[in-house]
C-alpha cells in the first residue's frame, strides 16, 4: 500500500473499534510509557494534546507536571510545530485543526528535551513511522536530535511496512500497550 492507501486503511480500523475499547487501549499504552526508564527520568518532556482518533496522552500530561517535569506540547505555526511550556489546562486554547494548544512561553532551548511522545497513523516494530500527511513531525523531529523518540498507538496501528524517504526519521521505541519496540 501507498502512504494514503494506508492511512484510509488505519482509519477504518479505529472506526471499527468502540470509544470505550479506545479508552482501555490508550491506559495500556500510558502504563506501558509510565514503565519506561526514558520516561522515569525525563525532565523535560515534549507530548502531544490528543486527537479523538489518537492514544490518550493527558494522564501522562497530567502526571509529568505534577512531578515537576518541564512538559511541552507543539502549536501549529504555518508548517511548523513550536513546542510551547504547558503549565495547566487553563493555559490550552483550541488551535488548527481544532487541536488543543498551549499558549505558554514558547521552548527556549528545544535541545533540552529529553524525551519526545510521537503520534502516528502507523509504525512498524523497527520505528517507521506514517503521520497525517502534512509533515510537521518531520520537521520538528530533527529539531530534538539529544531526544529520545518514543512513538505510541494502539495495537492495531503496528503493521509490516511503511514507505519511507531519506527525510523520515525513526523512533527510537514504539509502545503500543502490547508491544515494545526498539
Amino acid at each position: 500500500m501507498d502512504k494514503s492507501e494506508l492511512r484510509k486503511h488505519i482509519r477504518g480500523l479505529k472506526a471499527e473499534h468502540e470509544a470505550q475499547e479506545l479508552d482501555r487501549l490508550s491506559r495500556l499504552v500510558v502504563d506501558a510509557v509510565r514503565r519506561s526508564d526514558q520516561w522515569q527520568r525525563a525532565s523535560v518532556v515534549a507530548l502531544y494534546h490528543p486527537l479523538p482518533d489518537e492514544v490518550d496522552t493527558r494522564p501522562l500530561i497530567d502526571e509529568a507536571l505534577q512531578r515537576g517535569a518541564t512538559v511541552l506540547l507543539p502549536q501549529v505555526v504555518g508548517d511548523d510545530l513550536v513546542l510551547r511550556r504547558y503549565t495547566g489546562r487553563d493555559s490550552l486554547q483550541k488551535g488548527a485543526f481544532g487541536i488543543l494548544e498551549p499558549c505558554g512561553p514558547p521552548c527556549d532551548n528545544e535541545q533540552d528535551v529529553e524525551l519526545i511522545i510521537v503520534p502516528g497513523m502507523a509504525f512498524t516494530t523497527d520505528g517507521r513511522r506514517l503521520g497525517r500527511g502534512r509533515g510537521y513531525y518531520d520537521r520538528l523531529l530533527p529539531r530534538l536530535s539529544g531526544a529520545w523518540r518514543m512513538g505510541i498507538c494502539w495495537p492495531f496501528q503496528i503493521v509490516d511496512d511503511i514507505p519511507t524517504y531519506e527525510h523520515d526519521i525513526r523512533m527510537d521505541e514504539v509502545v503500543t500497550g502490547t508491544l515494545c519496540a526498539q
